[in-house]
């Protein structure tokens, strides 16, 4: 069914360049590096801009045979144009499917196979790597690309010059944006989004933005196949911030691109903004002119938050901590200060967004939820996502009514405030919480740079961990860390780069758990 919803029954990200454009023609985008499918364009951007390169983009995808309803998934070598494309994707009416650059081929073959014969728009990149064109061919009505020509591929390349489309807005509640998963967990789930529920989750993004002035510099580095990328864009180019949009988030680099842009927002995963902490100390001071810092996706830790609101020159300095999920998009938060940083507790989530998010704890083990006895975290969003495609009944295990069981477990406080104490799927028998623990040694011993916590062979608590600089870890200073927490294993010492991790730096805790129990088994 086509028609032009109400503005306010849903957030249609293949226009929303087009409309910020409209309001704000002036805003301006900066990129860290080349659009492999737009080469010659500059790095610096007018929003204006911007929307002709998505309505451009769609002119091509046109004439490359992508229709109204169409499936498109996107997996394509980590680059802003797979923004660019996505919008373009859904200004055609078509459905942009986000496959992670990180998911390896089977995995994306697999997912892929699961979509309704969908057009696959990928480069070089996967096609000379991971993918294996058999295989692909077998699933996909055809192959697009974002490479120059090569046979048995439509080029986007080829098709410049195309005639432009008008946008088409499906009804609100049509599927308009399938993401992925972590992957945490095994193969991702295909989560669909509608404009509806995307507008359910613009909405308290929106009203946190009034607390940001709009003449701000916003750098941010997200996962352009996240939800939170195409929600932040909307928010960001609707108030006129500046944007600068990073995809090298190595520490030196960054430093000195903060040192030119000065930016007064700063955005990213939390594994990055850990990664970022030495440069509290920097001479350059990048974080000099930052009044607020966002972190999504997943807890943070207090010491992170606090080094980096140290390194602020700004009067009331800001960080945001906001947990969501894939699923429902952001459902609680809370801000911290220099004054309350370093006294926070690393498993408080905060509170839930008035008159839009709620949650309640559900017993696991038939006593009321408490700290000692924490209970399944359930929300109620108008964010919350229709349904994972191909598999209806998994996703109604986990939909109660309006609550959504998210698998992850927690309790409330006295006055409100929801604190997570781990994923069900990662509890490690004698360990309250392993991201307690976790909080705990990393506040202790600030040469870490990660600390995860997994279970053994024989399901012991196993620390993995990671030092700034690769130095060998000191073992008496962690005895020392360590002797007033539960028993755990000795630590094994891996490099950062090493971790498995998800699209928005999420460490593969499974993953980790299983490579390193086949390494401990063969060695012994």
């Amino acid at each position: 069914m086509l028609r032009n919803p109400a503005r306010t029954s849903g957030l249609y990200i293949g226009t929303v360049p087009e409309q910020a454009a409209a309001t704000r023609p002036g805003t301006t985008i900066t990129v860290d590096h080349a659009l492999d499918v737009l080469p010659d364009v500059s790095r610096h951007l007018t929003v204006t801009e911007l929307a002709g390169h998505v309505d451009d983009m769609a002119a091509r995808l046109y004439a490359a045979g992508v229709r109204a309803s169409d499936h498109v998934a996107i997996y394509k070598n980590n680059n802003f144009d797979i923004y660019i494309l996505a919008s373009a994707t859904s200004r055609l009416g078509a459905v942009p499917v986000m496959l992670s650059p990180a998911l390896d081929g089977a995995s994306a073959t697999a997912l892929l196979g699961r979509l309704d014969t969908p057009h696959l728009l990928t480069d070089d990149t996967k096609l000379d790597g991971v993918l294996d064109a058999a295989g692909v061919a077998a699933v996909t009505r055809g192959v697009i690309s974002a490479s120059p020509a090569r046979e048995g591929v439509v080029s986007l390349h080829d098709l410049a010059g195309s005639p432009r489309r008008e946008p088409v807005l499906l009804d609100a509640d049509q599927p308009a944006l399938m993401t992925h998963t972590s992957g945490t967990t095994g193969l991702p789930k295909l989560v669909i989004h509608s404009a509806r529920s995307l507008y359910g989750r613009f909405r308290p993004q929106r009203r946190l933005a009034r607390l940001i002035k709009s003449g701000e510099t916003a750098a941010i580095h997200l996962s352009y196949v996240h939800s939170r990328m195409y929600l932040g864009m909307a928010v960001l180019l609707g108030k006129g911030m500046h944007v600068v949009v990073m995809n090298d988030t190595e520490p030196e680099r960054v430093a000195d691109l903060f040192a030119r842009v000065r930016p007064g927002f700063v955005e990213t995963h939390p594994n990055s903004f850990m990664e970022w902490e030495e440069l509290a100390s920097d001479p350059r001071r990048p974080f000099s002119n930052v009044k607020y810092f966002s972190s999504t996706f997943d807890a943070i830790h207090p010491g992170t938050m606090d080094r980096l609101l140290k390194a602020s020159d700004r009067d009331g300095a800001v960080f945001f901590q906001i947990y969501g999920q894939s699923e429902c998009g952001p459902l609680t938060g809370r801000s911290y200060t220099r004054k309350n940083a370093h006294k926070a507790d690393g498993r408080c989530l905060g509170f839930p967004m008035p008159g839009i998010t709620k949650y309640r704890l559900v017993p696991r083990n038939g006593q009321r939820p408490s700290r000692e006895h924490p209970g399944y975290i359930e929300v109620s969003t108008p964010g919350r996502a229709i349904g994972y495609y191909g598999e209806k009944e998994r996703f109604a295990q986990q939909a109660f009514g309006q609550w959504w069981r998210g698998g992850d477990v927690g309790f409330r406080t006295k006055v409100g405030c929801l604190h997570l104490l781990d994923r069900e799927v990662d509890v490690i028998p004698g360990i309250h919480s392993t991201l307690e623990v976790e909080d705990a040694v990393l506040q202790r011993l600030e040469e870490l740079a990660e600390l995860v916590l997994v279970p053994g062979p024989n399901q012991e608590p196993l620390p993995v961990v990671c030092t700034r600089h690769g130095e060998p870890l000191d073992e008496a200073r962690w005895a020392q860390a360590v002797a007033d927490l539960p028993r755990m294993a000795a630590p094994i010492q891996i490099p950062l780069a090493d971790l498995p991790r998800t699209a928005t730096m999420k460490v593969q805790r499974i993953k980790l758990a299983a490579d390193l129990r086949a390494q401990l088994e063969q060695a012994s």
